[in-house]
């Protein structure tokens, strides 16, 4: 496609790309149209010098569909579609922290997920992505085709290995602010199945699809499935797939879940508050 509308200027040479002219308070159908397949060409697209109002966020977010409702968090008073992150001096847990894929605990995980910055640290608080395409697509064909017809088991809370064993309370037990967005999850699935392959259903392409939920392999011994799934996840954030993001005053990003891994550094002591949305997806194939 032949970009008219916007400016791209790629961030690394695997993932990544920093959209320019644009206005995403002002936004046109033609100009979204590009926005759209430079997301699909790039996995994760970043916007900087953004002054959006939370409908006008909303509204860009649903331009990619439907706004997802995290199970466990409570988003905003006025905006229930909009989680309000905040990162204290002093708080010890930092949401999001470990590689992971949001929502991989849902039989529908997030297709997509977009964060807005409020207030950021003078310096650290990057995010990385790594792009889950080339994490396939870099194994051997013998790999490739033992892991063809494997499954996952992915868990939202209780994990029995990696970071986060502790539940949420506890997590967020130096952060109030954070901790009163908890909510009981009541009959939301928080356990799901996916492939472990999946294909993306708008660029038909293959990519691994693991991260910090996933818990076994479906119908494995627990000490079977480990060493896999330990070799997968060191596998999947390989530097040579990544990208990483500085934030800024007014910067988003909007990244594919479908096909991108992601981790919050937390290399910072400072106030930081982001505004993020998840955008409903589909089941994984």
């Amino acid at each position: 496609m032949n970009f008219r509308r916007i400016a791209i200027e790629p961030v690394s040479g695997n993932l990544g790309a920093i959209i320019k002219g644009v206005d995403l308070a002002k936004l046109d159908d033609e100009t979204f149209a590009e926005i759209h397949q430079a997301w699909l060409k790039y996995s994760v697209i970043f916007f900087r010098d953004q002054k959006l109002r939370p409908l006008q966020q909303i509204d860009f977010a649903k331009r990619f569909g439907e706004i997802h409702f995290h199970p466990y968090m409570r988003g905003l008073d006025d905006h229930p579609e909009i989680l309000e992150i905040i990162k204290e001096p002093g708080d010890e847990y930092t949401f999001g922290a470990v590689w992971h894929t949001d929502q991989m605990f849902n039989p529908e995980p997030a297709k997509a997920t977009m964060l807005y910055a409020h207030e950021v640290p003078t310096s650290g608080g990057d995010t990385q992505f790594s792009n889950q395409y080339l994490a396939y697509e870099t194994l051997s064909e013998p790999m490739k085709g033992i892991l063809e017809n494997l499954k996952t088991f992915n868990v939202g809370d209780g994990f029995r290995r990696g970071v986060g064993k502790v539940n949420r309370k506890d997590r967020y037990a130096s952060n109030p602010k954070m901790q009163a967005k908890i909510r009981e999850p009541g009959n939301v699935p928080t356990e799901s199945v996916h492939p472990l392959v999946r294909t993306h259903p708008e660029t038909g392409r293959k990519s691994l699809y693991i991260g910090s939920h996933t818990q076994n392999l479906f119908g494995f011994n627990e000490n079977e499935a480990d060493t896999l799934i330990d070799f997968l996840r060191n596998h999947s954030t390989r530097p040579e797939f990544t990208c990483r993001f500085r934030w800024e005053v007014g910067s988003l990003a909007l990244w594919d879940n479908r096909c991108v891994q992601h981790q919050a550094l937390a290399d910072y002591n400072e106030r930081r508050r982001m505004h993020r949305i998840t955008i409903a997806g589909d089941e994984p194939f």
